[in-house]
């Protein structure tokens, strides 16, 4: 730093001049050492008992589980499944059923609402979809369709169930057309499923496995 003199009488005291200069420099020193807006202290910054943590943000809330069900009997129960459907409620393979089972929120209320798929066991055509929404601690079957072949899911809060389409001919893993339709639920927990849409989908016959007829030759 640059010292600060005193002139007396136009002449300059060497000594003067160093007291003043020493006493300059431990104003301004004290100056620095001060808080403010002057000129920042060098060295460590001093250190803090308190140790700040950083305050975690709200995580989001973890969905419950969802209560696990006995498929089969829920269905052997469900006396609006046919006799036909219960008659293929058969092991495939030892335990293993020809059974899908869906979890989710279909009816709007606060408990679950299973969608249970029935197959059978040689090509996994869909011979029922049903819908049971929780009532307390049992089930009431709020949907049925048991036009085969069927399958039903869970897309985006409403039901959507599929129906494979057959002309004469076909083989069973390759169907000439199918039917989406949209369900969705209204009027609380009284309420029952609505159609909201439905789309046709018809496949083409010349891939995909089903035998094409034999041409016809020209007529000369």
């Amino acid at each position: 730093m640059r010292g600060l003199s005193r002139r007396s009488g136009g002449a300059l005291t060497a000594g003067t001049t160093a007291l003043a200069g020493l006493s300059a420099l431990g104003l301004l020193m004290a100056g620095c050492s001060t808080g403010g807006t002057g000129t920042r202290d060098e060295g460590e910054a001093p250190r803090s008992d308190k140790v700040s943590h950083a305050t975690p943000s709200p995580s989001a809330t973890s969905p419950e589980p969802f209560t696990k069900v006995d498929p089969v009997q829920l269905l052997k129960a469900d006396p609006k499944v046919s006799t036909r459907v219960k008659a293929q409620l058969k092991p495939c393979t030892k335990d293993e059923y020809p059974i899908d089972v869906t979890y989710g929120h279909l009816t709007g209320t606060t408990g679950q609402d299973v969608v249970v798929n029935v197959m059978n066991c040689a090509d996994a055509v869909g011979l029922g979809a049903y819908v049971y929404r929780a009532s307390g601690s049992s089930y009431d079957n709020v949907f049925t369709a048991e036009e085969t072949p069927v399958y039903a899911e869970i897309d985006r809060g409403d039901l959507v169930v599929t129906r494979q389409m057959y002309a004469a001919g076909d083989k069973p893993a390759f169907a000439s057309s199918e039917v989406v339709t949209t369900y969705h639920w209204s009027g609380g927990a009284s309420g029952k499923f609505a159609q909201q849409d439905q789309v046709e989908n018809d496949y083409s016959k010349a891939v995909g496995g089903n035998e094409s007829a034999a041409p016809v030759p020209a007529t000369p």
